[in-house]
């Protein structure tokens, strides 16, 4: 079913401390506090490792991105449930064949407390 201007496609991810291994391991961001737990036995999650939340819908909807803006507003921890809500700002044909797309989102933990927000936009292939 294709977009249209005002839908908001949500979904949520817990992180483990099996994530930030990997996303350590992959993009070398070994800063401490994401390797040594803090007093309730919980590690920083990478912030460009909560950032792939709303990047998510670039994979299911073939999104092909040109600008992304994050604005990181609280720590992520191992155990935290993220819920990530995009909204469809632009969603236009253009006459190459292909979709322009812009999109706002909001990211919140399970306490309901906003954690990153931004905006990207790009092409439908």
């Amino acid at each position: 079913m294709p977009l249209k201007v005002g839908d908001i496609i949500a979904f949520e991810r817990t992180f483990t401390v099996r994530d930030v291994e990997l996303f350590t391991e992959i993009s070398g961001d070994e800063g401490i506090h994401h390797k040594t737990p803090d007093e309730q036995g919980r590690l920083v999650i990478q912030g460009l490792l909560t950032a792939t939340l709303p990047t998510k819908v670039g994979g299911d909807y073939s999104v092909m991105a040109r600008n992304m803006n994050f604005e990181f507003l609280r720590p992520v921890f191992t155990g935290d449930t993220i819920i990530c809500e995009v909204k469809i700002e632009k969603y236009e044909k253009q006459d190459n064949n292909r979709t322009a797309i812009s999109t706002t989102f909001l990211c919140k933990n399970q306490n309901e407390k906003e954690v990153v927000k931004g905006d990207f936009s790009g092409v439908i292939l």
